[in-house]
């Protein structure tokens, strides 16, 4: 029987999770819950560098991804390699995700906003959009599925979504104080970092969770749109 997990993350690429939840994924750890991460595409796409070939930079940003999930004291980092930019909603794809919810069992999932409009990658939409219809009804159902029982995969209810990235906000979490393991998580993720040309990396992020703080008591914030599911 596979570990059960208090929190699932699920993510499109290596470096998601470090963007959008890394501050809360410390304070949470830090309150000694464990943290389990799935990252769906190898992030093989992610480089103005010509002469980086994808297979490389897949292999880069894998490794960063384990490094960066190590500072946070993540228990494990599953990489599922669907190809960059291509991630599609099909059943396939949503039946993995099903698999893994109830393989874990987490009482929270959280991924990417798949309702952000406009400027938004459309990976991030394909996720958030399996990760929401794998969670209900898909991992409740015994007969979504049923195949999976066999396998000794139960359907499991959870509790509650966390979707970052989020235009209707409607969560904020405290991070001031897990702010320079974010920091320090995000920055495990060299070959992104480089990319963004961004001459003070603490400074930009700090901005940023100053802007995400905004509407609440904290200083520095994540903000996400929670959902409670159905009990």
């Amino acid at each position: 029987m596979k570990k059960k997990y208090d929190i699932m993350v699920i993510v499109a690429h290596p470096d998601d999770a470090e963007f959008g939840i890394a501050g809360t994924v410390a304070g949470w750890i830090g309150a000694g819950k464990s943290v389990i991460y799935v990252v769906c595409t190898n992030g093989e796409k992610g480089t103005t560098d010509r002469s980086l070939v994808p297979e490389k930079l897949a292999a880069i940003r894998q490794q960063e991804q384990r490094n960066a999930a190590a500072e946070l004291g993540v228990d494990e980092v599953v990489f599922l390699n669907m190809p960059d930019q291509q991630l599609e909603d099909t059943p396939q794809f949503r039946e993995e995700i099903v698999r893994l919810v109830r393989m874990h069992r987490p009482d929270t999932v959280a991924s990417s906003d798949p309702y952000r409009r406009y400027v938004w990658h459309r990976d991030h939409r394909i996720v958030g959009q399996v990760v929401l219809d794998a969670a209900f009804p898909y991992a409740r159902d015994h007969l979504a599925y049923p195949e999976m029982l066999s396998e000794g995969y139960e359907p499991h209810k959870i509790k509650e979504l966390l979707f970052f990235g989020a235009e209707n906000v409607n969560h904020h979490v405290d991070i001031t104080q897990t702010f320079p393991q974010k920091l320090a998580a995000l920055q495990c993720h060299e070959s992104q970092v480089k990319e963004f040309n961004i001459d003070n990396l603490e400074s930009w992020l700090k901005k940023r969770c100053q802007k995400m703080a905004e509407n609440s008591d904290f200083e520095l914030a994540e903000a996400f749109h929670r959902v409670h599911m159905p009990t």
